[in-house]
């Protein structure tokens, strides 16, 4: 049985959506770096809940992660909601 090739591994393990947003280099640097987060968000939650992760470490690698990502919006100078 052929094994696929490691860029096929990747690709089936971390997904990547379509980005439908403004096309700016900081937009889609920031949408894969919020996909990222969300899978692993999601295998930390995986772990948790089959009891491979204690809650609390759970929550402190989920807070580490929001963390980062806030960190990334903030440098990539991605601008809060306009004024109403």
């Amino acid at each position: 049985m052929n094994e696929p090739n490691l860029d096929e591994k990747n690709k089936f393990l971390y997904p990547q959506s379509r980005y439908y947003g403004e096309v700016k280099p900081e937009n889609l640097v920031f949408n894969a770096n919020l996909q990222e987060f969300a899978q692993k968000v999601g295998y930390i939650a995986c772990l948790e809940t089959n009891g491979k992760l204690d809650p609390d470490s759970a929550y402190k690698q989920i807070k580490a992660l929001w963390k980062q990502l806030k960190r990334s919006k903030k440098q990539l100078l991605i601008a809060q909601e306009p004024p109403a």
